[in-house]
């Protein structure tokens, strides 16, 4: 099986975990979890660490398959292992087909739509503007893999320090403030009298959390190009989600930190701006824009990265359409060249999908944003249960405690997906797909 060569260290790895978790969402899910618990601070911090359960056992469970399990894509390898060739390849499939490219359409969007505000555009969700800069985003992302992977996986590490400055500044800034003007004090005070008429809320905002945390999966699809894998993608894997979980707890309390709750949730998706100009002055709020245009590219990045690796790790195995042709690797880039294409493509077509979506095309709006990541940890299930299964060696704790939370985090978000209203056509849509690749599967 011929794979990629091993270019990327450990910083890299990491910067896959946090540079595709961390993306624009984290932004504005301050006022979305607080609204959902009523404007009670102790119930929205408990929301977002039980909301990491999800991430931080999964990424436990999944670095000790990288430990054990190396081929040519992290899910991939460790589905086949799992349950045989076929379970495997139709986890790359849904990965490749299903989740990685609709999700790089959608990114590439937002930080379009978010690099017209940052140059004064007013409402410019669905300008033609917005959409032209956006496919000139995606030309660029896929241009970037394929021409210069080394950069790309560069441009990862650089996009994850820039996303996180303004992050840790509005946690450290937000908290000192916070308890020497004494906002952050009232706000749990006040939580904590209220704390009795706000807890049928939390499911939900568990729930709006959970996808906040997603996209640590995606480190594994590089493992065959990581130098030393076996050790360091499970150390990226721990690190990233440790990094990740850290960052949004103190950036969360730093919001809290500089407005009251009910401030919070009456101004909405506003209330982040009004936090930095609060922090740091007038001219926070577009430098904060930028902020979160580099990281929505950064996120972009960490996907595009991941598509073109799941759908070539498909190819290489003989599986899929043309796969002798999309298995051809250009020796001067070290990099599949069809395969490229290939992704490029689906994730167009995925974007004209979206377009459809926000221009009711099809009578109701269809979540390509929230549904994949349900589905995906539909199938995590299963690894799960494997994982208790197969690894005898380990002690009652790690091969039995930690994939059973992990499983619980799964099923929170599962829960909610199957809660959503878009839910019926989306699936419908996945299912179709599914067994289309079914017509490419070859023993």
């Amino acid at each position: 099986m011929k794979t990629l060569e091993k270019k990327y260290g450990l910083w890299t790895a990491i910067a896959m975990v946090v540079g595709v978790v961390i993306g624009s969402g984290v932004f504005f899910k301050a006022d979305d979890v607080l609204a959902l618990t009523k404007g009670n601070l102790i119930l929205a911090l408990l929301a977002w660490i039980i909301g990491a359960i999800s991430m931080i056992f999964g990424s436990l469970v999944f670095a000790e398959f990288a430990q054990r399990i190396e081929k040519a894509n992290g899910i991939v390898d460790y589905s086949e292992e799992a349950y045989g060739e076929k379970f495997g390849y139709m986890v790359g499939w849904f990965k490749g087909i299903v989740y990685y490219t609709p999700l790089s359409a959608i990114v590439a969007w937002v930080a379009a739509l978010y690099t017209l505000v940052l140059f004064g555009s007013q409402n410019p969700d669905n300008s033609p503007m917005t959409w032209i800069l956006a496919i000139i985003y995606l030309v660029a992302g896929y241009a970037l893999n394929y021409y210069s992977p080394i950069l790309s996986g560069k441009f990862q590490v650089t996009t994850t320090v820039v996303k996180l400055i303004p992050l840790a500044l509005v946690a450290i800034v937000g908290s000192i403030s916070g308890l020497s003007n004494g906002i952050m004090v009232e706000n749990f005070s006040n939580a904590a009298k209220s704390i009795g008429s706000g807890t049928g809320t939390l499911a939900s905002a568990v729930v709006a959390t959970a996808f906040a945390y997603e996209g640590w999966i995606a480190a594994t699809t590089i493992n065959n190009e990581i130098k030393d894998a076996k050790k360091n993608l499970p150390k990226a894997l721990v690190i990233g989600a440790i990094v990740v979980f850290t960052v949004y707890i103190t950036y969360f309390l730093g919001i809290s930190g500089s407005l009251a709750t009910g401030t919070i949730v009456a101004e909405g998706n506003n209330a982040i701006s009004m936090a930095a100009n609060s922090l740091f002055g007038s001219t926070a709020g577009v430098i904060l824009t930028a902020f979160v245009v580099v990281s929505c590219l950064g996120t972009l990045n960490g996907l595009v990265i991941s598509s073109i690796r799941t759908l070539f790790s498909l190819a290489i195995r003989n599986h899929g359409p043309a796969p002798k042709l999309l298995g051809k690797v250009n020796t001067k880039s070290d990099m599949p060249p069809y395969t490229t294409i290939y992704a490029f493509l689906v994730t167009i077509v995925y974007g004209v999908i979206w377009y459809g979506s926000l221009n009711n095309w099809f009578g109701q709006y269809i979540g390509l944003d929230e549904i994949p990541i349900v589905l995906i940890y539909g199938l995590y299930i299963f690894l799960y249960v494997w994982y208790m299964k197969k690894f005898t060696d380990l002690n009652k704790w790690r091969r039995f405690g930690i994939p059973s939370f992990a499983i619980i985090g799964s099923l929170i978000i599962v829960y909610g997906g199957v809660s959503n209203p878009s839910i019926g056509i989306y699936l419908i849509i996945s299912i179709a797909l599914i067994l289309l690749g079914l017509v490419f599967y070859r023993k």
